[in-house]
C-alpha cells in the first residue's frame, strides 16, 4: 500500500551507448505477519527496499531473463527501479543496490526512480541516476573519514594518514549520483492501442467555457472519454505538496546538525587524547635523557601505542547521503513553486481586487 517502496529490475539492451529500456519486472512480494492485526508498513518498506540485492530474487530475476530468451526479447540486465515519496530515494539502501549492480552485474547499469508524489501533481516523476566513479571507488574501500589517525614509529608522534580521505579524493555529496538524460518512448503495443480508440481525439477547436461551472461540469460528463484532458495540472493548491516538503527538508536539515554536534565531539574527544599522548611523550623523553646520564637502558617511546586509545571518527557516508537528500528536497521545491508562481501570474486578476482589466 501507499507509500510501501515498490522495486523491481529493468531488461533492455545497449545500443551504440544508449541504454534502451524495454520491460520492467516487479520482484516478488513477502507477506509479513500481522502484529496485533496490524501490518508494519516500515518492515514491508525496508525490506522492499532491499529487495534488489536479496539472493532469492537474484535467482528470480535469472529464472526471467532465461525465459525472456526463449521468447527472442531482450534480455539484458540494465538496471532496477524503486518508487520514491516527496523525493526521499537517497538512502543507504539505493546506494547498496545501484553499487551491487555496478560492480556485480554491469558497470552502465541505471536506476529509475519513480516519484509517486509528483506524478500525482501532474507531472511524470521519472529520473535515472548512476553512481559515479569516485564514490565507487570510496565505497569499495569503505573509508568515509576526513583523516585516518595512524601512528608513526618512526617519529613517534601521530600522523593523518589520508590515503583513502575525503579530504585526498575532494569527493563530495554532489559526486554521489550522476542524473542521466531520460527519454520516455511509447512502446509499439501501446502506439496500436492508442490508434484503436473507440473515439478519435477531436480536430475541431473546442469551445471557450463560459464560466468555472461549465469547464467542471463538461468535465464530469466526459471524464470516461478517451484522450479527455485532465484538468488537475491547473490546480493551484500548493498547501499539501509543499508543507509536507518542507517538514522533510527540516528533518534533514536537523539531522544533519545532530551529526554535526556528533563530529564535533569526536574532536573534542580527539584533542584531549592527544594532549595526553603528548605530555606522556614529553615525560618519557624527559625519563630517557635522564637514563642516558645514568647510563641505563633507554624505555621504548612507542608505548603510548598500548596505553592511550584513540576515538574511532564516525563515518561521513550517512551525513554526505544526507546533504545530497537536502539538495534534492531544495531543488523539488524551488520546481514546484516556480510552476506553482507561473499559474499564480495567470490568474492574478482574479486574485488580487482591482488587477482585472476593464
Amino acid at each position: 500500500t501507499f507509500p510501501t517502496t515498490a522495486t523491481g529490475f529493468l531488461v533492455g539492451m545497449d545500443v551504440q551507448g544508449t541504454l534502451q529500456v524495454t520491460n520492467s519486472y516487479p520482484f516478488p512480494t513477502t507477506d509479513l505477519p500481522s502484529t496485533d492485526g496490524h501490518h508494519d508498513n516500515n518492515a514491508a518498506s525496508n525490506l522492499a527496499a532491499a529487495a534488489p540485492r536479496a539472493k532469492v530474487n537474484a535467482a528470480y530475476q535469472s529464472e526471467m531473463i532465461r525465459n525472456l530468451r526463449e521468447v527472442n526479447i531482450d534480455a539484458n540486465n540494465v538496471g532496477w527501479y524503486t518508487s520514491a515519496n516527496m523525493g526521499n530515494f537517497v538512502t543507504l539502501n539505493m546506494i547498496e543496490n545501484q553499487y551491487y549492480y555496478q560492480k556485480d552485474l554491469n558497470e552502465r547499469t541505471v536506476a529509475i526512480v519513480h516519484d509517486v508524489s509528483r506524478s500525482s501533481q501532474g507531472s511524470l516523476g521519472l529520473r535515472a541516476f548512476r553512481l559515479s566513479q569516485p564514490f565507487m571507488a570510496a565505497y569499495k574501500e569503505g573509508k568515509f573519514t576526513t583523516e585516518r589517525l595512524a601512528p608513526d614509529h618512526n617519529h613517534t608522534e601521530i600522523c593523518a594518514d589520508k590515503e583513502y580521505s575525503l579530504q585526498k579524493s575532494n569527493l563530495r555529496h554532489q559526486d554521489i549520483l550522476v542524473e542521466l538524460p531520460l527519454q520516455i518512448h511509447n512502446s509499439h503495443l501501446l502506439t496500436s492501442f492508442l490508434h484503436q480508440l473507440p473515439s478519435k481525439p477531436l480536430t475541431t477547436e473546442i469551445p471557450f467555457p463560459p464560466d468555472l461551472a461549465a469547464v467542471s461540469l463538461n468535465y464530469q460528463n466526459n471524464q470516461g472519454a478517451p484522450l479527455f484532458p485532465n484538468f488537475d495540472s491547473l490546480d493551484l493548491s500548493i498547501d499539501p505538496f509543499l508543507e509536507k516538503s518542507c517538514d522533510l527538508l527540516l528533518d534533514s536539515i536537523e539531522t544533519h546538525h545532530t551529526e554535526l554536534n556528533n563530529y564535533q565531539y569526536y574532536q573534542r574527544q580527539l584533542g584531549r587524547e592527544q594532549a595526553k599522548i603528548t605530555a606522556w611523550q614529553l615525560k618519557r623523553k624527559a625519563e630517557n635523557a635522564s637514563r642516558v646520564l645514568t647510563k641505563q637502558a633507554t624505555l621504548p617511546e612507542d608505548e603510548w601505542t598500548k596505553l592511550f586509545k584513540l576515538p574511532q571518527e564516525p563515518n561521513r557516508l550517512e551525513v554526505m547521503l544526507n546533504s545530497r537528500q537536502v539538495e534534492q528536497y531544495a531543488r523539488q521545491i524551488d520546481g514546484f513553486t516556480a510552476a506553482i508562481s507561473g499559474k499564480m501570474f495567470a490568474v492574478r486578476s482574479n486574485l488580487i481586487p482591482g488587477e482585472a482589466e476593464p
